[in-house]
């Protein structure tokens, strides 16, 4: 085990206190409406309807051909959902989802420059966010209770702010809106509660450990979910019809969930971090490719997630990148 004091400032602070990431790659949506949970039960992978005020889930959005639109994030707000998505399929995704509404009783808005959101991570982020005073109307055990997806309306400089719990980040914390003219104010507040401002390198490297794949890097729009890994936390098997629903019930019944590819993650030589798209080979033959990649203050070496063919998915395996020799790793390569 690597001494916890050898780790970079910023690293240390997201695994051992608070750390904040700038969440500006995210889109944010507003479904309202009586309509809007049926609505949108019917077009994403997970169970929607079934959410009630201050619960959330882990979503996709696919193609008829069971391929990925986005992924997302769906909070039960009580009044309105609340969608969280990355920016670059916001435009596509919110002109898909205005397109089939037909007589529901459901609205789409863009509130991406209404709000600022900014992630709190690492195992200290629920005191600092409540003990240390920077949200009102909670405290930390509220949100330490909050369970993954959980939300709730708070106040931050006595204006209104949401706050919900996240993984996604590889660390778990908890993502905070604010309305974005409370930006600064917001910095300044978690800085005063010392909450230290993670670096995107950092993030990423926190991210990868935790093998938590990101659209748009690690799974695409030629993606399905269970080439990516995220089926048991973005499709629920129990609910009703969805788009490209036939294809990922044909690909678990019929192949047994098993798929031509799947990310899965290398453990490197060397200390050299390979770029996203180099390729993987095994012996002469070329069986994939990096998606992301970072050097591990855990690991002290870098580690990679991959898109590989499903012969050299086992742990264990040695194939090489770039002429550098890598181990085929189970994810996650940090924690459980």
């Amino acid at each position: 085990m690597v001494p916890e004091d050898s780790f970079p400032a910023g690293y240390q602070a997201a695994r051992s206190g608070a750390a904040v990431i700038d969440r500006f790659d995210r889109g944010r949506l507003i479904v309202s409406g009586a309509d809007r949970a049926s609505y949108l039960h019917g077009l994403l992978t997970n169970d929607v309807a079934a959410l009630k005020a201050g619960q959330g889930c882990y979503a996709a959005y696919l193609t008829p051909q069971g391929r990925m639109i986005a992924d997302l994030f769906v909070y039960e707000l009580g009044d309105v959902m609340l969608v969280t998505l990355s920016t670059a399929v916001k435009e596509t995704v919110l002109d898909r989802l205005n397109q089939f509404i037909f007589t529901e009783d459901v609205t789409v808005g863009d509130v991406t420059d209404t709000f600022t959101q900014v992630a709190v991570i690492g195992p200290d982020a629920a005191r600092r966010l409540g003990s240390a005073g920077v949200l009102q109307g909670t405290s930390s055990e509220a949100l330490a209770a909050l369970p993954e997806h959980g939300n709730a309306r708070v106040r931050f400089a006595e204006q209104p702010a949401i706050v919900a719990r996240v993984t996604d980040t590889g660390e778990p914390g908890f993502d905070v809106y604010v309305e974005r003219p409370q930006a600064a104010a917001l910095a300044a507040a978690l800085s005063g509660a010392g909450v230290v401002t993670l670096d995107d390198e950092t993030a990423e490297a926190i991210r990868i450990e935790a093998g938590i794949p990101r659209f748009g890097r690690d799974m695409d729009e030629q993606t399905i979910p269970l080439e990516a890994g995220i089926e048991s936390r973005a499709i629920s098997f129990t609910k009703g019809c969805y788009v490209g629903q036939e294809v990922i019930i044909r690909v678990l019944h019929r192949g047994h969930g098993r798929v031509a590819r799947k990310l899965s993650g290398l453990v490197l030589d060397g200390e050299s971090t390979p770029l996203a798209g180099a390729p993987v080979h095994a012996d002469d033959r070329d069986i994939g490719h990096v998606t992301s990649a970072a050097w591990s203050p855990a690991l002290k070496k870098p580690i990679a997630l991959a898109c590989l063919q499903r012969d050299f998915l086992t742990a264990g395996t040695t194939v090489s990148v770039d002429d550098i020799r890598a181990v085929v790793t189970a994810l996650p390569f940090v924690g459980q």
